[in-house]
Formats: structure tokens, C-alpha cells, sequence
């Protein structure tokens, strides 16, 4: 007899027919109105009830009542693409120049969706909630959804994430750091232009920007514990007007990833030295400004018990994973664990003709045979943690 939390055939088309009209129609974070109505369509099929317009775009699903003594649960899906033009050449690529899923994000929509066809035809001892998320490419729309009381009375909280380096039926789940601390900077260096064949009477911004990037690179390699993984990465230099053109300005923009508070706090403070110390070194004008991100990614044990159990009844031991090392990657699942327990896992979605594609790549894409696993993994981690939560206190 088939396991009644196993999608069937028609569940499996359901969902990768959501999944791709959803690729096909990418939206930005906190513009994802398209995308939002869709779902909502989605769970009118599934007679949920929810409400829109959540930290903007963002939907909250309901099955289930709390009754006294039982537990409120939730599961979340980001649903945000990027500024990519696509290079996939699926037949249902983006029909959005310049705007991708190009991390899994449609994927996950269809997962949760999928979770939620498989919880409505259970007995559900208490209430799940569904979190359709905005925004987790950009500014964090987990933290909105928190603000405006998504996680109110919620005791645990599972979600996945779409990964490339584990094959289909595996599942990476664990206790502790498994994403980093994201931390942004803008470098801004002043000096005085000039005629490109008069440098004598300049202050070259280019030559100060430029001996700027290769020294930074010496604070992981030099002033980090090396059993800390650590990341400083600049990633757009602009500057100059003409070849024949000494700049009076550039702008450094970056990235610092750490998964220890101490390497994160002694890398600002560095960059900050390092920034100040041109000004003396080449009477440059210098100015630093750090934007704080998304806090690291810690499961917690609890949730991983009921996170671990849900991938052996789901794929079976030979499917359970660890993640060899924290992803330098940053997730604002972060902000729900800020607030309650919960497990953030992987789901084995490699496909071996795009094995060194990236995500956030033009040309990145998954093998679909995830999705029912991770329809069937959520829908287990609700029923589980809904079931056994009142003896893990």
C-alpha cells in the first residue's frame, strides 16, 4: 500500500507544473505580486486559507487548528529570483529579460505547495503554518514576516534549501553553523584628478583602490584563525571617466562572510584600519561604510531530531547527509531561528550535465525529482514536530 505522505503521480505534475510557471515568470524581491496571486490561486485549489500581503508580497497559510495543548508549527519557502539574464535554454526560461530563479527558490514554492497538498489529507494535531517568504535575495523579508507576527506562538519552524552538491534522495541535515554571517562594505576613495600624463599633480584614486583590494585580501590570510572559514570579496570597483583620465573618486563594493563572531569582528575592524591608513599612505580621502546582514544559520538539536527522523522515513539512512562545512552563503531563515527552533535543511538536487554550475549562475538549473522529496520531507517535519514536541521540552 503507498505511503499516504508519498505524492503520487498527479501531486508530482502538480508540483513541477507550478515550478515551472514560476521560472518562467521570475519576479524580484518584494515584487513578487505575480507570484503571489499564483499561490494564492494555488491554495484556493487546496480549499487553505491564508492572507496576502505579508512583509509586502508575502503569504501565510493556515491547516489546522490549535487546540489546548497542541503546537504550532511552520514551514517556509522563499519565493524571490535575481536580476540574471537567464542562459538556461529551457523550453519555460524566463520570459522576464534580466530577472532569473537562478537558486531554487520556484522550486521551493512548489515544494511547500506540494507539502501542503499532503497535510490537508491528514489529521493534523494542532496548526501549520505556511510561510511564503519575499525577499530573501535582498534585505531579508523573513524579518518583515517576523515583524508583522508571522511567527506568533510558533514553536518550531523547518524549511530546505535546493544544493547542488548532494545528489536526488539526499538530504543534509545537522546540528549548529551551517551558513554565515553576510556583512556588506562601501569603500568610497577621494583624491584629485588630473591628466593621465601629469600623475605628478594627482592623487590617483584607481592606484589607491586598487593596492586597497590586494591588502585586504591579507586579513583572512594573516589575521583570521585559519578553523574559521573566512570570505572578503570585492565585488564592484567603479571609477574614471576616460583612458586618459586620472579619477578623483572610487568605489570599492563587497561582501565579508565569517562564521565566528570573533573573525567577523576582527575583520571590520581591519577593513576600517586598513581604509583609514590610505589616507596617510597616499593623502587620500577615504570612507568606509559596513552594512550588517543576515546573522549566521545554527539549527537547533531539537529540530534536528524531528529533521533527521523526517529524511529517514522520507529517503531512508542512506539519504541522511552531513554538510562537510558551513556554507559561506547567507540565508534570513537566520532571523526565524532568532526567534524560535528550527532546522534549515539540504535537498540533493544535482544534476551531472551541470555539475560545476553555480547557483546565482546564468546557466544554473536542478533535477526536478527533488521536488516530491521535499514535499514529502516538509510534510513529515510537521506531523512529527506537531506529534512529539510536548515530550522534547
Amino acid at each position: 500500500m503507498k505511503n499516504p505522505l508519498t505524492p503520487d503521480k498527479k501531486l508530482i505534475e502538480w508540483m513541477t507544473d507550478i515550478r515551472r510557471h514560476i521560472h518562467q515568470n521570475p519576479e524580484l524581491s518584494y515584487h513578487e505580486f505575480q507570484t503571489a496571486e499564483f499561490i494564492a490561486e494555488k491554495l484556493d485549489e487546496l480549499s487553505i486559507s491564508f492572507q496576502k500581503g505579508i512583509a509586502q508580497t508575502g503569504l501565510v497559510a493556515t491547516i489546522g487548528e490549535q487546540k489546548q495543548g497542541e503546537r504550532i508549527v511552520a514551514l517556509r519557502a522563499d519565493m524571490d529570483a535575481l536580476p540574471i539574464f537567464e542562459k538556461t535554454g529551457l523550453s519555460f526560461s524566463s520570459i522576464k529579460p534580466g530577472v532569473m530563479h537562478a537558486c531554487g527558490h520556484d522550486g521551493h514554492v512548489a515544494m511547500l505547495l506540494g507539502a501542503a497538498a499532503l497535510l490537508q489529507k491528514q489529521e493534523v494535531k494542532g496548526k501549520v503554518v505556511l510561510l511564503f517568504q519575499p525577499a530573501e535575495e535582498e534585505e531579508g523579508g523573513a524579518q518583515k514576516m517576523i515583524e508583522q507576527g508571522a511567527l506568533d506562538g510558533v514553536s518550531f519552524i523547518f524549511a530546505g534549501h535546493i544544493d547542488r552538491h548532494f545528489s536526488v534522495g539526499e538530504l543534509a541535515v545537522q546540528p549548529g553553523l551551517i551558513c554565515a554571517f553576510t556583512d556588506e562594505f562601501r569603500i568610497t576613495i577621494r583624491g584629485q584628478g588630473g591628466h593621465a600624463a601629469k600623475p605628478h599633480e594627482t592623487i590617483d584614486c584607481i592606484v589607491v583602490a586598487s593596492l586597497l583590494v590586494m591588502s585586504m585580501q591579507t586579513l583572512v590570510s594573516r589575521e583570521i584563525n585559519p578553523s574559521f572559514p573566512t570570505v572578503v570579496t570585492v565585488g564592484k570597483i567603479s571609477g574614471g571617466s576616460a583612458a586618459n583620465v586620472i579619477a578623483d573618486q572610487a568605489v570599492l563594493e563587497g561582501t565579508i562572510r565569517t562564521t565566528h563572531p570573533e573573525s567577523r569582528e576582527k575583520i571590520i575592524t581591519g577593513l576600517e584600519r586598513m581604509v583609514l591608513a590610505m589616507e596617510d599612505l597616499y593623502n587620500a580621502k577615504t570612507e568606509i561604510k559596513i552594512t550588517p546582514g543576515y546573522p549566521p544559520v545554527i539549527n537547533d538539536e531539537k529540530a534536528v531530531v524531528i529533521a533527521q527522523q523526517a529524511v529517514l522515513d522520507t529517503v531512508g539512512e542512506s539519504g541522511l547527509q552531513n554538510q562537510p562545512n558551513p556554507s559561506l552563503g547567507g540565508e534570513d531563515f537566520s532571523f526565524f531561528l532568532k526567534k524560535t527552533s528550527g532546522c534549515l535543511a539540504r535537498f540533493g538536487a544535482r544534476r551531472d550535465d551541470l555539475a560545476n554550475v553555480a547557483a546565482h549562475s546564468p546557466r544554473f538549473d536542478f533535477d526536478e525529482r527533488v521536488l516530491p522529496i521535499g514535499a514529502e520531507y516538509l510534510a513529515r517535519c510537521a506531523l512529527l514536530a506537531l506529534e512529539h514536541t510536548e515530550n522534547m521540552d
